[in-house]
């Protein structure tokens, strides 16, 4: 059967880890930068964001109550994890929405500043899922140049909000500034796929280790859940990786969510853990960038460069 889908992926055995120091888990914590780029009729959008908070029967009015949920991210929650990373000197990827780089350059620039990676999360918070192609393409090209004006570098990362479309990989490659996708949700490990006659670096994500579970119905409550769960992630693939196989961990933080008060000591005592075991070697904690530029390298693939197009006059 000829399938599109690739279901084995590493069943034979996953290569030796080749993250530095012979470390076994890549440890990749991304924090998702959307305030401001979420849907809202005041913004001229023709429905508001959903959140459960919200009033969903404002389908035509502008929402101050979901605009101000989101604005906490920015206003408070932001400055928090940022803090928290730092108090322990885990290094992030700040995956942001183009329109969010535009309407808070301080926050992103803080963020490079402290030495994190600054990726594309799309130009606004939304799914590439029925997306025109034309519109899509406009779209990756608009986010890469506003995190790129917002921050001074050329972000080399994307993760598209939810499902992405059949042409995004593609159009990511046939943009040229791109080295890895997060778009796949399948792995504990990065694969390559050649895409547009290049090889292409996927970095799989995950929803389970992720604050998002603090929305409700997703299942965290306190603080130290949100903790006990992605440190027994951390365990078992530390675990896993001892065998000589290499791991690969994402953990995903919101800023309006994460930042909360009774909600960032989950946080820290995660990354108190972290750092505890990158000291003694075991783990590398990673921007994304650095975790894909590892695997060109170890899958013998010269070290990545933009190839974008060229400048329309």
């Amino acid at each position: 059967m000829d399938d599109r889908r690739n279901l084995r992926g590493w069943w034979d055995g996953a290569p030796p880890p080749p993250w530095p120091e012979g470390r076994g888990l890549a440890v990749s914590v991304v924090v998702n930068v959307e305030e401001g780029a979420e849907f809202s009729v005041a913004d001229g959008d023709a429905v508001n964001e959903r959140l459960p908070e919200a009033n969903q029967r404002l389908d035509a009015l502008p929402d101050p109550c979901m605009e101000s949920q989101f604005a906490y991210g920015a206003r408070a929650g932001f400055r928090r994890v940022l803090d928290a990373l730092a108090a322990h000197g885990v290094p992030a990827t700040f995956s942001t929405c183009g329109r969010a780089a535009e309407r808070t350059p301080w926050l992103v620039q803080a963020a490079q500043a402290a030495g994190h990676e600054i990726s594309c999360h799309g130009w606004r918070w939304e799914s590439h899922a029925g997306m025109a192609e034309a519109d899509e393409r406009a779209a990756i090209a608009r986010a890469h140049a506003a995190v790129a004006a917002a921050t001074g570098a050329a972000p080399v990362g994307w993760h598209t909000r939810s499902a992405s479309s059949p042409n995004t990989r593609r159009l990511l490659a046939e943009h040229g500034g791109f080295l890895y996708d997060s778009d796949a949700y399948d792995d504990d490990l990065p694969y390559t796929v050649a895409v547009a006659g290049r090889p292409h670096v996927v970095l799989p994500y995950a929803f389970d280790t992720n604050d998002m579970r603090f929305e409700p119905g997703g299942g965290f409550i306190q603080a130290r859940d949100f903790a006990d769960y992605c440190l027994a992630a951390l365990e078992r693939l530390r675990a896993e990786a001892a065998r000589g196989e290499a791991r690969m961990l994402s953990i995903g933080l919101h800023p309006r969510l994460i930042g909360r008060p009774a909600r960032i000591g989950g946080l820290e005592t995660l990354l108190a853990a972290l750092a505890r075991l990158a000291e003694t070697g075991e783990v590398w904690p990673a921007r994304r960038r650095d975790i894909a530029q590892r695997w060109r390298a170890a899958a013998g693939l010269p070290p990545w460069t933009p190839s974008l197009p060229e400048p329309t006059p």
